[in-house]
């Protein structure tokens, strides 16, 4: 897949068919759009585009700077790479951007950059300055220079948006198994592995501390869950404490993962983390003997849910 920082990079010489959205996520509901777009290209003569935004449009427009965000830019070019797009543009979206009108962005972006053979795209797409223009006027654009317009079902973009909705839901309320069920793969972290206080070490229970950087990740609920990453091609299983330590008085947001039958040093090195179950909440146990027994149960709760999942 080629990755371009901004519409002005985009370098291709055939006709392009293409989809636009911020596809945070990239659950099942967006594979549905993202799959009619490669399905399309299979041919010679064409090749898939999708034109996504970075930073997320609501934080520009609406001021939203705590908007959460399912996948990382890094994250979301990995599945999307996945699914057999060709061409990925991320666009920085700002103020002068967004005040394009609908047939400038049509005209300079999707006809003379793109070379835009065919764009599919939701029902209730609006688009241009202060987002004026629907999909009957995409439609009659298509007519004036020479492309196409698929619509996507209702149901389709009903889809999308309650898989999204969920999805966040979910993720707050600790529910992997739907929240996974409805990304169609199993929601991750992305982090590099930086040195903690070491406590795991002292009671038997050594943690990768994972230093998330992007402040709009979506964490889930503080907690205990099942967890496994690949690591060195193979994978490895483990339990994750999302919290603020209180049983020794933590001050901040920690992440650490404890794996199982593992020993390696993972000092600086980048994981992904994939989340499978939610154990329980944080607990603040009256010392350090109570929080290691519970460790221990933690383990073996998880190291049943794996077996059944075998």
């Amino acid at each position: 897949m080629k990755i371009f920082n901004s519409i002005n990079d985009f370098i291709c010489s055939k006709k392009t068919i293409l989809t636009l959205g911020t596809f945070d996520g990239v659950h099942i509901g967006h594979r549905k759009i993202l799959e009619k777009v490669t399905q399309n290209t299979e041919t010679d003569t064409t090749e898939s585009l999708v034109l996504t935004f970075f930073p997320h449009p609501r934080m520009v427009l609406k001021g939203q700077s705590e908007v959460k965000l399912l996948n990382t830019i890094g994250e979301k070019i990995d599945l999307l790479e996945k699914i057999g797009v060709q061409n990925l543009v991320i666009h920085p979206f700002d103020e002068e951007f967004s005040k394009l009108s609908a047939e400038e962005f049509v005209k300079k972006v999707l006809v003379d950059r793109f070379h835009i053979q065919k764009i599919i795209i939701g029902h209730d797409h609006r688009f241009g300055r202060n987002r004026t223009a629907n999909i009957d006027d995409l439609i009659a654009f298509g007519k004036q220079y020479h492309f196409e317009v698929e619509q996507i079902s209702v149901q389709e973009i009903k889809d999308v948006s309650i898989s999204s909705t969920k999805i966040r839901n979910a993720l707050t309320e600790g529910n992997m198994v739907l929240a996974n069920d409805y990304l169609g793969y199993e929601y991750f972290l992305t982090g590099i592995v930086s040195k903690g206080k070491q406590l795991g070490r002292t009671i038997g229970f050594s943690t990768a501390n994972l230093l998330i950087e992007e402040n709009d990740k979506l964490i889930p609920r503080n907690g205990v869950y099942v967890v496994k990453s690949i690591i060195d091609q193979k994978t490895v299983f483990g339990m994750m404490n999302i919290g603020f330590n209180p049983t020794v008085a933590g001050e901040k947001l920690s992440v650490e993962v404890h794996y199982f039958d593992f020993d390696a040093d993972l000092y600086n090195q980048e994981i992904r983390v994939s989340m499978l179950k939610y154990l329980r909440s944080e607990q603040k146990f009256d010392s350090v003997i109570f929080l290691k027994e519970q460790l221990q149960k933690d383990k073996e709760a998880a190291l049943n849910y794996i077996s059944k999942q075998q």
